[in-house]
């Protein structure tokens, strides 16, 4: 039996099958691996199944030599934690889990969107505080979202999705910005040739591009000041996709109407300057965060696994 390490706690589900076929080490810990782990995942397993945070990087493999792993199943479809380059150079497969998150996260992207702009976090608060004093014609008046403008940066399989459900469910105009151009959007839908010009024509702005150097404070200092004033910026993609410093500095002097975060530049540390902004709706990385979710996840991450350790190609490399 191949020696296999998972990361994290996973549903018992994909513990269990992956016990069925492999010699299993299973980490209690919910934190990313430290050095000494990464560098012992690399040299005492045949199989790591990781996720986001456990930084496998050019530096760990360089100190790997020639590894005795020879996969790196992450559980997610982001791995802008793991130096896939250096990965391959040390005969290392890498691979991820698309598809099977992204209606969940795309759900996720619509509670955002409805949270900020119809402040329900605000709200929610002032019950809980004991301080509601009853309804009022215009208490925390916020923006009616049916028939807006969406703008949508990144068009791949999470920006079709969630442009389908502001389409068809809240009536909304779709814009996007992508890199290359959309030959089918999936529903009625508008290419705009640059990120400002995205970001000037939409009410509500979604990112949902990858992760990674090339996507690195895409939305920056300028990107949002080219946003309305009444304008929500939505994130469900990599926290450092956004300066949040400079997300901050727009809500602090209402540059903007709201955001609504489920990531974080520097996760899990989420700035006090933003955890005081009302304006902002903080979700902590409730992307993918459903049962049946995760286990599919877990299943495609192992059936991946076994694929390379049986010498196999997998059906999700990077």
């Amino acid at each position: 039996m191949a020696r296999v390490l998972i990361t994290r706690p996973l549903p018992a589900a994909v513990l269990e099958a992956a016990r069925a076929h492999h010699d299993v080490t299973a980490r209690a810990s919910n934190a990313p691996l430290d050095a000494a782990e990464l560098d012992s995942a690399l040299a005492d397993y045949d199989g790591v199944l990781a996720t986001l945070g456990d930084t496998f990087s050019a530096e760990v493999f360089a100190r790997a030599g020639t590894p005795r792993c020879r996969v790196l199943a992450n559980f997610g479809v982001g791995y802008n934690h793991i130096d896939a380059e250096a990965a391959r150079a040390a005969g290392v497969t890498v691979t991820n889990t698309p598809g099977v998150v992204t209606d969940a996260t795309a759900d996720l992207a619509l509670t955002l969107i409805l949270m900020t702009a119809r402040r329900a976090g605000e709200g929610e608060r002032l019950v809980r505080a004991g301080g509601w004093a009853g309804w009022n014609p215009t208490q925390l008046l916020g923006m009616h979202v049916t028939g807006k403008t969406v703008g949508i940066v990144g068009l791949g399989r999470i920006g079709k999705a969630i442009a389908r459900r502001c389409h068809h469910g809240l009536g909304m105009e779709v814009v996007f910005f992508n890199r290359s151009r959309v030959a089918d959007p999936g529903v009625p839908a508008r290419q705009l040739d640059s990120l400002h010009a995205l970001m000037g024509a939409a009410d509500i702005v979604v990112v949902a591009v990858p992760g990674g150097p090339a996507t690195r404070h895409l939305i920056d200092g300028p990107a949002i000041a080219a946003m309305r004033p009444e304008a929500h910026l939505v994130n469900i993609s990599r926290g450092d996709v956004i300066d949040e410093g400079a997300l901050i500095d727009a809500l602090e002097v209402g540059r903007i109407a709201g955001a609504g975060l489920d990531v974080y530049e520097r996760e899990p540390e989420v700035p006090e300057r933003l955890r005081a902004r009302d304006n902002a709706v903080l979700l902590p990385h409730l992307g993918t965060n459903a049962l049946e979710v995760r286990t599919k996840m877990g299943m495609m991450a192992l059936a991946n696994l076994d694929a390379v350790i049986d010498r196999k190609d997998p059906p999700n490399a990077v």
